[in-house]
Parts: structure tokens; C-alpha cells; sequence
């Protein structure tokens, strides 16, 4: 069984993107610069955006976080939306997601200009995703084709099931694997919920992508040997420790890790690759 490392391997991404733009810098050009919308107090968003303010000054893109308050109403939004988009400098544009629930997040994620639309949300660039032309691919399901990449794990012909159908993970995964490409080539099953005979579907499965959302659902019989398993799942489960709880995946790691030819650890697998998309397509934005 291998761990399929996220920390490792998005140092590695890091450190590339900030030589590209060290040399950049050096041809007098101006650097990447990511803007940032944050709605509200919500504390996992707060840590999601500082941690991108962070990683930008690590590899030196400029950052612009924009803070605004739980009852910032929808018109006022998508007037920043705007100026933003206006501003010749800013590169990349996200809004933290989740949004207030006065908030339209479909009529906000549309207000963004897809040139600048490096979470790959806007419908622009999901068809584009779809058709396989060039675009912004949002982050989670960018890391995962980026870790299948870096550990070469032969994807064409396999059968990979996904458990799960969001729009931010499953349904783009999901037509990425599907591609006629590296990695891709995939027979994919989308399973999700209402699946009736998920068990039956996972044991053919080659490849594994848990993105349900429930700590521990897929287990040790639930899988063949030699499988690959992707666990996006991050949930706050309660512990007996300082903090009170732990972060636990999707997958019930000490059952199924025995079986796995590879498999990703929570934390320190997927969702330390999140970020490291999101700079990637920020870069992309920049023209490099």
C-alpha cells in the first residue's frame, strides 16, 4: 500500500509555481495576483481564505482579500464582483463559498468573468470542461487528476466509481477520468445516496473516489484488492483529545488501507491539493 501525499506532493507544486514566478518577476513583468471575496463570519471560510492568503505570499502572487458582512446584501456583492472584474490587475476572482442565505451563489458565480473565474464554477468553464477544451478546473477534482498524474497510476480501460454527484466534485471528476486522456480513459459509475447496490458497484471498482460526505461509509468489504481510493470526504468527528474531535474521511482507512494499492489519508491527502489548483489556474489567468 502506498500513501498518495498530498503535503509532499503540493510542496512540490508550490515550488515550481513560485520559480515560474521568480523568473517572471526577473523579465520585469508583473506578478500573479489572486482577489478574494469572503461573505460572513463563517469560521471554516475564514481559515480556507487566510490559508490561500498565505500560500499566495509563499510563492509570490499578490493577494486581495475583501471582507464583507453576513448582511452584505446581493446587489452591494456583485457590485465588488464588478469592480474586480474591471481591474486589469487581478488575474484570479473567487467568492468563499458557502454564501449567506440571502445570497443567490448560482447569480454570484455567473457574475464572474470566466477569464477570472479560477474555481472553474462558471458555466463557461464548466462546458468547456465538459467538451475538453481548455479551462478552469475546479480545485478538488483538478488535485485528484494532479495526484494520479504525479504517482502514474494507469487510469485508461480501469472502472472507477465515485460516490457522490456534486457539481463541485463527482459530476467534474467524473467527465475528467472520462476523457480521452492522461490520466483518463475511464469506464466511470457515479454512485450517490439513492445507489441501491453501491456494495455490488465498489467491488468492481479499480478505482475509488469517496466524496460522500459521511465519515467511515466505504468499509474493508466493500472492496477489492489492489484497489486505488480517493477520499475527499473531511469531516469534524468528536474525539477524545484536546480539541474535541478529529478530521475523519469517507473511508474507513484502517479497514480498507490493508486492501489499497494506493490510497490518500485524511488528513494530507486531496485537500492539501485544493489550494494548490486554485494557484495553478491563478497562474494560468496571469498568461503564463
Amino acid at each position: 500500500m502506498i500513501l498518495l501525499d498530498g503535503r509532499t506532493t503540493s510542496e512540490q507544486i508550490k515550488k515550481e509555481i513560485t520559480e515560474k514566478v521568480e523568473e517572471i518577476v526577473r523579465q520585469g513583468r508583473k506578478r500573479p495576483h489572486l482577489a478574494a471575496i469572503l461573505v460572513g463570519d463563517d469560521g471554516a471560510s475564514q481559515t480556507y481564505v487566510n490559508n490561500k492568503e498565505k500560500t499566495c505570499a509563499q510563492v509570490g502572487f499578490k493577494s486581495t482579500i475583501v471582507r464583507m458582512a453576513e448582511n452584505t446584501t446581493e446587489e452591494r456583492l456583485l457590485e465588488e464582483i464588478r469592480r474586480f472584474n474591471e481591474d486589469s490587475d487581478v488575474d484570479g476572482l473567487i467568492v468563499q463559498l458557502p454564501l449567506p442565505k440571502h445570497i443567490d451563489e448560482q447569480r454570484v458565480i455567473e457574475a464572474i468573468d470566466p477569464r477570472k473565474d479560477v474555481d472553474g464554477f462558471h458555466p463557461v468553464n464548466v462546458g468547456k470542461m465538459v467538451l475538453g477544451l481548455p479551462s478552469y478546473i475546479s480545485a478538488t477534482p483538478d488535485g485528484i487528476m494532479e495526484l494520479l498524474e504525479r504517482y502514474k497510476i494507469e487510469t485508461s480501460g480501469k472502472h472507477c466509481v465515485i460516490i457522490g454527484r456534486s457539481n463541485i466534485v463527482g459530476r467534474p471528476l467524473a467527465n475528467l477520468l472520462s476523457h480521452k486522456s492522461i490520466p483518463g480513459d475511464c469506464t466511470v459509475t457515479i454512485c450517490h445516496s439513492h445507489t441501491k447496490n453501491i456494495k455490488e458497484l465498489t467491488l468492481q471498482a479499480d478505482i475509488i473516489v469517496a466524496a460522500l460526505g459521511r465519515p467511515g461509509f466505504l468499509k474493508g468489504d466493500m472492496v477489492k484488492d489492489g484497489v486505488v481510493v480517493i477520499d475527499v470526504g473531511i469531516t469534524r468527528v468528536p474525539a477524545d483529545n484536546k480539541s474535541g474531535f478529529r478530521l475523519a474521511g469517507d473511508v474507513l482507512f484502517e479497514e480498507v488501507a490493508p486492501k489499497a494499492s494506493y490510497i490518500t489519508p485524511v488528513p494530507g491527502g486531496v485537500g492539501l491539493m485544493t489550494i494548490t489548483s486554485l494557484l495553478k489556474n491563478t497562474l494560468k489567468a496571469s498568461g503564463i
